[in-house]
């Protein structure tokens, strides 16, 4: 079977027209994720019946969520963008390759995690000042600690059917999962009276049955571009070296997403005590549920920028990223002055029980403050994002680095402590560190492209004038 016969639709799509690859790839993932955030959202609100002691929790352990989110993510933009470039260059075996090498980090990495972090939970989160709701925090973070094969599977997985084009099933097994979890969470939270512990096992059992879809799909079914074959694995330097020339960056960049986290949680807790985190905690979500356009048109960017870049055709990735970059400010213009007007109507909702309605005021002024840096983060995230496509990882890593671990705890320390701001002072260097990082990274990404066009430019001058 020739290479053009065994073309999947995914494929297709990833070498055809850059603009409606970004639409068919983005669109799918967009859905998934709002079906993930929604979950987010329905959780956040059934772990608020439980008093601020459970949303500070969840908020104490969400830094080393990330932190695992961060290798697994990682693992699977390395493994999917490598996987996007021997598409571009038509190298169908050496896709499958990448695959299978991905897969067998994957167990790897995932089993190394998961035992350190199940011994040392307890003094981690003394450590960061849990106090009282230590009980609360381990109840949750030991559940999810101790599935992190199941939590890096299905990131994994899914990023790699994302790197062969194929966003429909990436999509399906995502929105499943969500779906699942919002049907689980009042039952085990409240209906088998599991508390915090529930919220942990319903999202453990979706992402289970979003695995078990994948490696249907992946293992069993064998209908996907790449065919991944673990008896047959034989270590190859060179792809191991491609996964991770992108992937390692990703998942520092991603870890020093959940440094930055952990780090504000320190300020916030020296500033408002646990009461702030539980506010950085609910307001992140509606946050995250604002950018979650950008990171499905993100996804969307590092395989169709990988596939260009493997084509050798840079003026499609040039139209690509611009093309991207003016939808997703234009969503997030949109999303930001929607939050803003809402502010006060969004934090209600979180905080309908007792013991958490003093936290509204707080969670409202985080809206109206954190909304700014929405329309601006699509210039940084989808730059970043061609960056990873193109196997440029480091150049993506610097830049989340200046945002994440100098300029957002500089500025959110200085103005919260330095200039007595409080908690209005942590928001504000959340939008200069995030604004100032965009602008960074678009200069960036403009040079580089404009340099691969130059020196395509000269060499197709050099052949013509050898000829």
């Amino acid at each position: 079977m020739s290479e053009g016969e065994s073309q999947t639709k995914g494929v297709k799509t990833l070498v055809g027209d850059p603009k409606k690859a970004i639409l068919k790839l983005a669109l799918p993932m967009i859905f998934a994720m709002s079906i993930q955030t929604i979950y987010n959202l329905v959780d956040a609100f059934w772990v608020s019946g439980l008093g601020a002691n459970a949303l500070a929790a969840v908020g104490l352990f969400f830094p080393f969520f990330f932190m695992m989110l961060a290798l697994a993510t990682g693992l699977g933009v390395g493994g999917g963008a490598a996987i996007s470039r021997r598409i571009g260059a038509k190298d169908k075996d050496g896709a499958s390759n990448v695959a299978t090498h991905t897969m067998i980090f994957m167990i790897i990495v995932s089993l190394a995690l998961t035992f350190p972090l199940l011994l040392l939970a307890e003094p981690m989160f003394i450590a960061i000042g849990a106090g009282e709701t230590l009980e609360f925090t381990l109840a949750y973070s030991n559940v999810l600690f101790a599935g992190a094969i199941i939590i890096f599977f299905a990131n994994v997985a899914n990023a790699l059917l994302r790197g062969e084009g194929d966003a429909n099933r990436a999509m399906i097994a995502m929105a499943l999962g969500g779906i699942i979890n919002i049907i689980l969470d009042p039952i085990l939270i409240y209906g088998l009276d599991m508390g915090i512990s529930g919220a942990a096992w319903a999202t453990l059992i979706s992402l289970s049955v979003s695995s078990a879809l994948l490696f249907y799909w992946l293992f069993i079914k064998k209908n996907t571009y790449v065919d991944i074959a673990i008896r047959k694995f034989k270590y190859s330097k060179e792809i191991a070296k491609d996964i991770f020339k992108v992937g390692l960056p990703a998942s520092v960049q991603q870890l020093s997403m959940s440094i930055n986290m952990l780090v504000l949680n320190i300020i916030i807790i020296g500033v408002a005590g646990t009461d702030g985190v539980a506010v950085i905690t609910t307001g992140w979500r509606i946050a995250t549920l604002g950018i979650l356009p950008l990171i499905g048109i993100s996804t969307a960017v590092v395989s169709v920028c990988g596939a260009t870049y493997g084509m050798g055709n840079y003026r499609k990735m040039d139209t690509a990223l611009k093309y991207s970059i003016k939808l997703g400010f234009m969503i997030e213009l949109v999303v930001a002055v929607f939050i803003f007007l809402m502010a006060s109507q969004i934090a209600a909702i979180f905080t309908q029980a007792e013991s958490a309605s003093h936290l509204a005021p707080d969670i409202t002024r985080f809206f109206q403050i954190s909304w700014l840096f929405l329309p601006g983060v699509a210039h940084g995230m989808l730059s970043g994002a061609m960056f990873q496509g193109t196997g440029k990882g480091m150049n993506a890593l610097v830049l989340t680095l200046f945002r994440t671990v100098l300029m957002t705890p500089l500025l959110a320390w200085g103005l919260a402590v330095q200039f007595g701001f409080g908690l209005d002072g942590v928001w504000w260097g959340l939008v200069i560190a995030n604004v100032s990082g965009s602008i960074l990274a678009y200069t960036w990404a403009r040079i580089y492209i404009n340099d691969l066009k130059r020196k395509k430019r000269l060499a197709k001058k050099k052949l013509t004038q050898l000829s």
